[in-house]
C-alpha cells in the first residue's frame, strides 16, 4: 500500500467502528463487510506502524514484566538462575544485561522467547 494520509486513517478508524457490530466469528470471510473491515484494518495498522512505532521492550522490561506475570520475586529468580539477588536487581533496573548463559536460564525459567531477549 502507498502512504496513508491522516485523513484516510481517521476515515478508516470511523468506518471500522461502524463495521465492527456487523461482523463476528460467524461472518463469511467473503462477506463485503468482513472484506472491508480487513482492508481498513490493514490501512490502520500501516499508518500506526509508520506514525506510532512501538519500540521493542528492553531486557530489563522483559524480565520485570515476566516476573510480575509469574508472580515471582527477584530473589526467587536469582535462586533458580544461580546468581545473587543483586545481579537480578541490576538486570531489572537496566544497570547491566545478563550474559548469554544467564539470559538463557532466565528465558527458560520465565518463559521468555530467547529472540525477544536478544532484541530480534
Amino acid at each position: 500500500m502507498g502512504t496513508v494520509t491522516k485523513k484516510q486513517y481517521e476515515f478508516a478508524l470511523a468506518r471500522v467502528e461502524e463495521l465492527l457490530p456487523l461482523v463476528n466469528d460467524d461472518t463469511a470471510t467473503n462477506d463485503k463487510n468482513a472484506v472491508e473491515l480487513t482492508l481498513l484494518s490493514e490501512i490502520i495498522i500501516d499508518y500506526e506502524n509508520e506514525h506510532f512505532p512501538i519500540g521493542k521492550p528492553t531486557v530489563a522490561e522483559l524480565i520485570k514484566s515476566s516476573l510480575e506475570e509469574k508472580g515471582m520475586t527477584q530473589k526467587q529468580l536469582a535462586r533458580e538462575v544461580g546468581v545473587s539477588p543483586s545481579r537480578i536487581n541490576d538486570f531489572v533496573a537496566g544497570r547491566s544485561e545478563p550474559g548469554l548463559k544467564t539470559a538463557g536460564s532466565i528465558c527458560r525459567i520465565l518463559g521468555i522467547q530467547p529472540a525477544a531477549m536478544l532484541g530480534c
